[in-house]
């Protein structure tokens, strides 16, 4: 899974730079981000394999900031995680079309394994709507 890009989402500034150089020294590229205005912009701007928000943040949640963010891109794999957990903040993260959900601190090795799933996902996601695509138009044109 090396290159895979990965935007973060937290206001804890620290936490987000530390868990950046922890994915960066398996192989993956990372951009920071510490509010959900900067990662909507991001993902306007840029093509993610996946997104690590945080759900509680001030000024925009991660839940708005999930459901913008899935409106500029409806493939994007979204694994919220929070240091406030809920079951029903996880429920309603997954309602809204998260990926998953995990509790801070989560394990290093589990969040990868998240990353990779949703990395494959998307993946899979974007070939599929390519495919659709590609028939939708052979069917037009009569071929």
């Amino acid at each position: 899974m090396s290159g895979k890009l990965v935007l973060l989402v937290d206001d804890e500034r620290d936490f987000a730079e530390l868990l950046a150089a922890r994915l960066e020294s398996r192989g993956y590229r990372t951009e920071v981000v510490d509010n959900g205005q900067e990662a909507i912009a991001r993902v306007t701007e840029h093509t993610f394999d996946a997104v690590i928000l945080d759900l509680v943040m001030p000024g925009m949640s991660g839940l708005d900031t999930l459901k913008r963010i899935l409106a500029i891109d409806s493939d994007l794999q979204v694994i919220l995680l929070s240091g406030y957990g809920t079951v029903q903040a996880g429920v309603d993260a997954v309602k809204l079309g998260a990926s998953d959900f995990l509790e801070k601190p989560a394990e290093l090795n589990q969040l990868l394994e998240k990353i990779q799933e949703a990395a494959k996902r998307k993946m899979i996601l974007v070939e599929k709507r390519a495919a659709d695509e590609i028939s939708d138009i052979l069917m037009r044109r009569g071929w």
